[in-house]
């Protein structure tokens, strides 16, 4: 880009764009390329780090903690976000050039970046650059409830036999578990002429009435009612919480019994009205096995522990003993290729006796 922006006072608005372009373009290099910045899910842990040390992205470049971060990783996870996740490859290309084209040769503002972003692709983006450029906020939403609804089908046959399932289902009253053991044997067991009708019944069982009463009831609906009430569908009621502050839309992934996963998205304006928590209601035709929000890392959620129905331990791993050597690729430490070397170095030298 041919563009004259204030990197003294905006740094973000070079190094920033740089890196996220870089960030495409080491990817039509190599599809496996060791990106460092522009991944969501690599900005994670800057951003849910101590507030203290983070600086809004437009912080004046003199005044910003972490300049790394501050001024290119964020920027171009944030820009990459936008382009993934928020308005699409099509319509954030089509818009980032035609910031391109307008300020060839000029000296835009951040707002100017923000305005054109918006003017040309004609999405409300107010919310987003509040949340990524003047604050910081991070993004940690939560699965906070899954309530679980299938329809009472009303069939006295089908909802009894529901009913007996759930009943057997059910784990053993403890005071029953003792009992077989403390009381050698029961009234009943000892009488039979103690039986009446409540001891002979099954509660289960379904009458002729109940059958009778249900056919008169179908015959009082529709066409539509009846195939609804047969459909078989499943309804998830799951409350939603922002515990980090960054408005972001809702990914969720219901994955299914043969192993099919189907992706459902939801846009930010979701919490328009209705903030930290919202509710939402999806309908499958299938129970969902697992349902996963955020499943591929694209928000940049900083916990994903609740992001899982039902809830997934997740695993990691601490040091026993300092270790000297810093993360592979890492600040602190040799880099991949750097240790490479050293190693052939090694091998080259004699064993010896």
């Amino acid at each position: 880009m041919i563009i004259n922006s204030d990197e003294r006072q905006w740094t973000w608005m070079d190094e920033g764009l740089n890196t996220f372009v870089q960030y495409l373009t080491e990817k039509e290099f190599d599809r496996n390329y060791p990106t460092r910045r522009g991944s969501a899910r690599d900005i994670r842990n800057y951003m849910g780090g101590d507030k203290s040390r983070i600086s809004p992205i437009m912080t004046n470049s003199e005044s910003i903690y972490q300049f790394g971060n501050n001024a290119y990783g964020k920027p171009a996870t944030a820009l990459n976000i936008l382009r993934e996740t928020v308005m699409g490859r099509d319509l954030f290309d089509y818009a980032f050039k035609e910031y391109s084209r307008r300020w060839a040769f000029r000296h835009p503002s951040p707002a100017d970046f923000f305005r054109t972003m918006e003017d040309a692709s004609g999405v409300d983006l107010d919310w987003f650059w509040r949340g990524w450029f003047y604050s910081t906020d991070h993004v940690d939403i939560a699965m906070e409830d899954v309530k679980w609804f299938q329809i009472d089908t009303q069939d006295p046959e089908t909802e009894s036999a529901f009913d007996r399932e759930a009943a057997e289902s059910e784990p053993a009253d403890i005071s029953l578990i003792r009992d077989a053991a403390f009381i050698p044997s029961t009234y009943l067991e000892e009488d039979a002429t103690l039986h009446d009708f409540y001891t002979m019944t099954d509660p289960f069982m379904v009458l002729e009435l109940d059958k009778v009463e249900y056919a008169e009831r179908m015959e009082k609906l529709d066409t539509s009612e009846k195939d609804l009430l047969a459909s078989g569908k499943n309804f998830y009621e799951i409350t939603f919480r922002n515990e980090g502050g960054l408005v972001m839309p809702l990914i969720l992934q219901f994955e299914y019994e043969d192993g099919e996963k189907e992706i459902r998205r939801i846009p930010a304006e979701i919490w328009r009205m209705s903030e930290p928590t919202v509710t939402k209601v999806f309908v499958t035709n299938r129970p969902a096995l697992q349902i996963t929000l955020d499943p591929m890392l694209e928000t940049a959620d900083v916990d994903m522990s609740d992001n899982y129905w039902p809830a997934r331990p997740q695993p990691t791993r601490f040091e026993l003993f300092k270790s000297d050597r810093g993360r592979r690729g890492g600040s602190g430490g040799e880099n991949p290729m750097q240790r490479a070397l050293r190693d052939a170095e090694m091998e080259r030298q004699p064993a010896e006796d």
